[in-house]
């Protein structure tokens, strides 16, 4: 690490005096240091040139690079390479440049107050993002450990567990870890009404009643947890295009003729930072397709006002395509060519001439063709029968 000219550094409540000498050596040598206000608190004793936060934050790496040459640290809460700025730095300034100094955090402070192990728990942040997106993590018997955007989010969070039938929830606000300061308080999510700091974690243990909304992170959700005109790929057809689409870590989908959002709602709440653009040309689907990602956990759905293949210039290289809302050879052609390698595309068709422009590609390009039949029972007088729905026919296939 001979050419590290930046050091990113972990520290807590306890501010140096919990820091091990090597790393407490490292802020006391810099001549430049980085950080938000409490950060620059917790050092005050240490004398060097003091930099806050720029604003905006993604102008960061330039003012880094403008003290290249000098003794530079950062200041990090805790752990700088979870949830926090350190992975930021790392993905823009090459690691041989780099030491990072890890301190313990927030995440092993709250599992060692709450007695929990952290291999059977969930860690997540809302820090400087949605809140919303939590929503996909309720589960009966669930436990949560939430890096919080401010003294306001516990009582979101409380009613989004309330609305959901989880209102009997164990709720702990930790704030102050590691300091003399440190406080904690208890509560359940339907009463919660705790004023607490502004920095805090959140603990949660998700306790389900009976009428609780199931909302499994596998594909199939119940089509009435989605706002729709009737028009959306329906329960059964989604968990198999999901299983075929195959959602992954960080990967993005392109949901072409999004409707409603049920395809890349599930997408996204399929698998950790998982991304999705909705290419939908009328108002009120796109203003649906919204509302269901707020409501269902996935706030980061990416929706634009337009048609296929137009709309696609521009969008990031997907790893996943969905067609659900019309299949023409342009509209493919489009698709497959910005795919990535080992993409998947999935298309649905219930009209005749959409499953004749299929079979023609499918000649061309391969994959796998099936038909999607599917009959539910319903009330036929005093009696039942089943009631099919429309046919799908599916194709799908991946970029070799």
């Amino acid at each position: 690490m001979s050419d590290a000219w930046l050091h990113i550094v972990g520290i807590g409540e306890d501010g140096l005096d919990g820091l091990v000498p090597a790393t407490r050596a490292v802020v006391e040598a810099a001549e430049v240091i980085i950080g938000g206000d409490r950060h620059h608190e917790l050092s005050d004793v240490v004398q060097a040139e003091r930099v806050a936060w720029p604003s905006p934050f993604d102008a960061l790496i330039d003012v880094l690079l403008g003290y290249k040459g000098r003794r530079v640290v950062v200041l990090a809460t805790g752990d700088p390479l979870w949830f926090s700025v350190g992975a930021r730095i790392g993905r823009s300034i090459p690691s041989d440049q780099i030491v990072y100094h890890p301190q313990l955090s927030a995440f092993q402070l709250a599992s060692a107050r709450m007695g929990w192990s952290m291999a059977d728990l969930e860690t997540l942040t809302v820090h400087g993002r949605p809140v919303e997106q939590m929503i996909a993590f309720i589960q009966p018997d669930a436990r949560l450990l939430i890096l919080t955007t401010g003294a306001e989010t516990p009582g979101q969070i409380a009613t989004f567990l309330t609305d959901r039938g989880f209102g009997r929830s164990k709720m702990t606000v930790l704030a102050n870890m590691g300091g003399v300061d440190e406080a904690r308080f208890d509560g359940v999510a339907e009463d919660w009404v705790h004023e607490v700091p502004a920095f805090n974690t959140l603990a949660v243990e998700c306790i389900a009643a009976p009428d609780a909304a199931l909302l499994p992170r596998v594909p199939g959700l119940a089509d009435e947890l989605f706002v729709s005109d009737g028009t959306m790929t329906k329960r059964e057809v989604r968990a198999v295009t999901l299983a075929k689409l195959m959602p992954m870590r960080g990967a993005l989908l392109w949901d072409i003729g999004t409707g409603c959002g049920s395809v890349a709602v599930e997408w996204m709440r399929g698998a950790r930072y998982a991304r999705a653009v909705g290419i939908e040309p009328r108002a009120d689907r796109r203003a649906m397709a919204a509302e269901n990602a707020l409501a269902l956990g996935a706030p980061g759905l990416r929706l634009i006002d337009g048609e296929a293949p137009a709309a696609l210039d521009g969008l990031d290289a997907p790893d996943a395509v969905f067609i659900g809302g019309g299949i023409s050879e342009e509209v493919f052609d489009a698709a497959w060519a910005a795919l990535r390698p080992l993409g998947r595309l999935v298309a649905n068709a219930v009209t005749i001439e959409s499953e004749q422009v299929m079979l023609s590609l499918h000649a061309k390009h391969g994959g796998e063709l099936c038909k999607l039949q599917i009959a539910r029972a319903e009330a036929v007088g005093r009696l039942s029968g089943w009631k099919p729905a429309m046919t799908v026919t599916q194709w799908s296939l991946v970029k070799r």
